[in-house]
């Protein structure tokens, strides 16, 4: 008979909802067969594991450290929004990004406290409650925009020079808002550049366009191409507050914004 271990009984306790006593008792009369304890739970009534259930719904929650230099997100996943609402799950997303912040290189799934509160929510909420993707970035400064109306939205950014808290709210709500494909045009991937060329010239020598001028209307179009899909080729999106550009408007603060991650719950 194998030890039956306590990370075991958490296992299958994620996977199921059910009480540690019942999961170590599942596990021992399985000989510690994970698929067969699961089918002793469905025997007795348990039709699917909680991990078998879309966890569709969430939010995605982020943290910022003291010194400003390292920024995360975390998504935290469930099955319906009535739970993502709820407080528990709140203050388990948020403990669980403040946790990459202070060990940005970590597994946070893997943290023994996140991991024992996703299989407490779990089994509270009878949910399949897990972590979803996260991210991290470090630098001289890092920012955090979290969208509040969907709670669904996180963008962290990180910096050179210093941006006012302002500045990081107004990049991170374009970024929240925009959705561009890359910082610049060069991080935007080369085959989907090469698609949209293709296109462009396609349909300028549809219209009996020569070769050669459907090639200079191509460039044309791509550059349009580009000023709505790289950010920092973009208009800012609230052109009441300001108009111009995102290079502009980090231009005129002297910051550069050296990188970015958008996380939205079910993309």
């Amino acid at each position: 008979m194998p030890d039956i271990t306590a990370k075991m009984v958490n296992d299958l306790r994620a996977k199921t909802g059910q009480g540690m006593m019942e999961c170590k008792k599942a596990l021992t009369e399985s000989a510690g067969d994970m698929d067969k304890a699961i089918d002793y739970f469905r025997k007795k009534g348990v039709k699917s594991s909680l991990a078998e259930r879309a966890a569709g719904e969430g939010r995605a929650f982020g943290a910022v450290s003291d010194d400003k230099k390292t920024a995360a997100i975390v998504e935290l996943n469930c099955n319906t929004d009535f739970t993502a609402k709820s407080e528990p799950f709140k203050v388990l997303g948020t403990k669980a990004a403040q946790a990459l912040v202070k060990n940005p290189n970590a597994d946070v799934a893997a943290n023994a406290d996140i991991a024992a509160g996703v299989t407490q929510l779990a089994q509270t909420t009878g949910e399949n409650v897990r972590i979803g993707k996260t991210a991290h970035l470090t630098g001289e400064r890092t920012g955090l925009y979290l969208y509040g109306i969907t709670g669904k939205i996180a963008v962290i950014m990180s910096f050179t020079g210093n941006p006012s808290d302002e500045l990081i709210t107004d990049v991170g709500g374009h970024i929240a808002f925009s959705k561009p494909l890359a910082l610049t045009r060069e991080g935007i991937a080369a085959e989907t550049v090469e698609r949209e060329r293709a296109l462009a010239v396609e349909q300028a020598t549809a219209t009996g366009k020569p070769q050669n001028i459907a090639e200079k209307i191509a460039e044309g179009k791509l550059n349009a191409f580009f000023k709505e899909q790289s950010l920092l080729d973009q208009d800012f999106y609230n052109a009441q507050k300001f108009k111009g550009s995102i290079t502009q408007m980090l231009k005129a603060q002297n910051v550069t914004l050296e990188k970015y991650v958008r996380v939205e719950v079910g993309q």
